[in-house]
């Protein structure tokens, strides 16, 4: 979904720090000098789950936003509409009045009398009739309109105070991942430079270098195959949460842009996205499937064959090759 708007740039390890804390009725992780390297790597390990958790928060209420603000407008068109049509019928209705009134609005039984023509004047008389008939159609009309007129305006009342709310939802979710990456960078400059050194070599379990040609990996659709490609294309960018591409991504964000590539609008978030096709056994993932994580689904990859998927893992890493079961729960969707 991806809007204008531009991304922010902070980092995946936010989320978890401040909630991670909070969970455990404790101080700030950082604030524990006794923490040994292996309890301090396994803390940050957590804070990426839950800071990614909290980017699909703020993904979904941004996705929610933007669609509020379009329905919104169009609403606002409606009723800026129905309001000329309004005008149009007011201005009609008044001239026919005004032209009645510069007539004299004599009694019609008197005008009879003193008309020198009898039979012209009835013939005008039937004229009248049927103008004050449609003057008549016409007020019932004018009076539908401005309920009608009068139920848009509610509704667009109603969708610009759920776009409000949900922009301060947006928020909201902003700040909070902010906070926690922010605790997240203290609890990562409380190592040392070899122990972050240690740290990066642990969490870079894929491969770094190609893989064979996507021809060589076993069936997949032209589809599928153009998302891979694009996929492969992206290795080497960095996560920014929120991001949708080109140059920078969220693990949801990958997906959404890579299979634009091949034609095909993904959801936004990664929790839609496990529910955007037909699901298969992990034995039976073929390039361009989507390998969705946790019971949540709260990440996302794109399967690149020999066991291999490509995703944005998190803030401070960039897109790569990871072995497809990385993480728990790992469902496959065939788009």
């Amino acid at each position: 979904m991806a809007s204008q708007r531009r991304p922010v740039r902070v980092t995946v390890l936010t989320a978890a720090a401040a909630t991670a804390a909070t969970a455990l009725g404790a101080a700030p992780a950082s604030a524990d000098p006794s923490a040994t390297p292996e309890a301090t790597r396994a803390t940050v390990d957590r804070l990426y789950e839950e800071a990614e958790r909290a980017t699909e928060g703020y993904n979904k209420a941004d996705e929610r936003a933007d669609a509020l603000r379009r329905t919104f407008s169009q609403a606002q068109d409606s009723v800026a509409r129905g309001q000329e049509r309004v005008n149009r019928m007011r201005d009609a209705l008044g001239s026919v009045a005004g032209a009645q009134y510069r007539s004299g609005g004599i009694d019609p039984a008197l005008a009879l009398l003193l008309s020198a023509d009898p039979d012209s004047y009835l013939d005008r008389a039937s004229v009248l009739d049927r103008v004050a008939s449609r003057q008549s159609v016409a007020l019932t009309q004018l009076h539908g309109e401005l309920r009608r007129l009068g139920q848009e305006r509610t509704e667009a009342g109603r969708l610009l105070a759920q776009l409000e709310h949900s922009r301060s939802q947006v928020a909201r979710h902003k700040r909070t991942v902010e906070r926690k990456l922010a605790e997240a960078r203290r609890l990562l400059a409380s190592l040392t430079a070899e122990e972050r050194a240690s740290f990066d070599r642990a969490s870079r379990s894929g491969r770094d270098q190609d893989l064979p040609p996507l021809s060589d990996l076993g069936p997949a659709s032209s589809r599928a195959a153009a998302a891979v490609a694009a996929a492969r294309s992206a290795i080497g960018r960095p996560y920014v949460w929120g991001a949708t591409g080109p140059s920078a991504f969220d693990c949801s964000g990958l997906m959404v842009w890579s299979y634009r590539h091949a034609g095909i609008n993904l959801p936004r978030t990664s929790s839609a996205q496990r529910y955007a096709g037909r699901q298969v056994p992990l034995s039976q993932a073929q390039p361009g499937d989507l390998v969705t994580y946790r019971d949540d689904a709260s990440h996302v990859g794109i399967y690149a064959g020999h066991g291999q998927v490509i995703h944005a893992p998190y803030p401070g890493a960039r897109v790569r090759y990871d072995p497809v079961g990385m993480m728990s729960h790992a469902t496959v969707t065939r788009v």
